[in-house]
Order: C-alpha cells, then structure tokens, then sequence
C-alpha cells in the first residue's frame, strides 16, 4: 500500500536490504496472532499472491470472493484484500489454533510483516514499522530468512514491475473520466487476477509480464 508520511514516524528510522539483520524473531509468533486479526482490509493481495491461493487450495476466485477475499479501494484503485470476519475480525485463514493454515503459501504483506518496504529510485529497500507486533523481546533474524522466499531476485523482480504498473495506473484513473476510470480497474482486476492461463509459478510469471506490456501500452493510449 502507498502511504505519504515520514519515515522517522512509522519506523526505527533504518532503512534495510535483504540480507541485514533486523529484530523480527518472536519465536514462531508462539501464542500470538494478533497480527491475523482486526486489520480491515489492510491485507491487500497482488496477483501472485491470488494466484498462489487459488492453485495450492484449489479454489476458484469466484468461491475466495464468497468468503475469504474482497474488493475494497486501495492505492487509488480496487483491490482484493483478506476478508476479517466473525467476532475478533480474524483472517479466515486461521485455524482453531490460531494459527496461518496457508503458512507455505502467505501472501507477500503477511511474509513482510512487521516490515515495510519503502521504494525510491526505482527500487526498494525494507524498515520496520514501530508498536505493530505485538510480541515483546523480539530478536534479530535476516530479512531474507524471515521472508521466506526461495526466488528471491525474480521475486523482487515481480514485485517492482507490480508496484509500479499498479502507481501509473492509480495516477492514470485520477484524470480519466469516472466511467472510463472503472473501466480501467475492471480491467485490472479481470486481466490480473480473474484470467489467468497459467498452471505454476514460472508460467505465472511469463504471463504477468505479457499482461504487463499490454496494460502499459493501454496506458499510453488513454
């Protein structure tokens, strides 16, 4: 998600890369998964995420859209995100443990948590958000073990051709019409997240790249 505020106000003040050493350990989060409840619709989802979801439980995005995910606003433009529900507003994740049922397979924003990335320079770095986890006493773990991410270069990769195709297109909606500006983000949702042809990961990623340079010459025509 884009947030315009200061730096020094969110965070310790650091800005991180991969392979540095933050205080993220909590013990496997044992006991706790206040972060997997009451957050809104703050965990939004990008396609690989969705797409993760959708191959490894086997569900279509019409059934996730039911019951686990829902289309809210965000960055300018509508975007799935986990659906809280019940008393405490939990993620439907969860098991009757508390805890994350999709571990292998978490969306990106869960991986991060409690980090943030901060992007300049067309390229991002991570720091760590103040009095979000819960946990008292963490440790320090490298980032690249607390993601969790076995691709890790073509993951980052993805990631900023993501973030910004999704920044061009939430500025191109501000000076659309309002019906072509829907227009625009039914597109996004259908082409991303709906259609999809791919069967694995590599196939996904082949695919995200067509659809890239097709939304980004859609771009420059409007």
């Amino acid at each position: 998600m884009f947030r315009n505020c200061n730096l020094e106000d969110i965070s310790d003040g650091r800005l991180y890369g991969v392979n540095d050493m933050a205080r993220l350990g909590c013990n496997g989060c044992e006991g706790c998964h206040a972060c997997c409840t009451d957050m809104g619709n703050s965990v939004v989802l990008d396609p690989l995420d969705v797409f993760r979801i959708r191959t490894n439980s086997g569900e279509s995005i019409e059934s996730l859209l039911q019951n686990k995910l829902e289309l809210n606003m965000a960055d300018g433009v509508i975007l799935p995100n986990i659906r809280m529900s019940g008393a405490d507003a939990r993620c439907p994740y969860l098991d009757k443990d508390g805890r994350c049922s999709i571990h292998e397979y978490r969306p990106g924003m869960c991986r991060l948590f409690p980090l943030g990335r901060y992007y300049e320079n067309g390229d991002y770095r991570y720091f760590l958000q103040k009095d979000q986890c819960k946990k008292a006493n963490r440790v320090k773990v490298r980032i690249s073990r607390w993601l969790d991410i076995p691709d890790y270069p073509e993951y980052r990769e993805y990631v900023l051709k993501w973030h910004y195709l999704l920044l061009d297109v939430s500025e191109k909606v501000k000076i659309l019409s309002e019906a072509d500006a829907k227009q625009l983000e039914l597109m996004l949702i259908n082409m991303f997240y709906i259609k999809t042809e791919a069967k694995s990961e590599e196939e996904f990623m082949a695919e995200f790249d067509r659809k890239s340079g097709m939304m980004r010459k859609l771009l420059a025509k409007l």
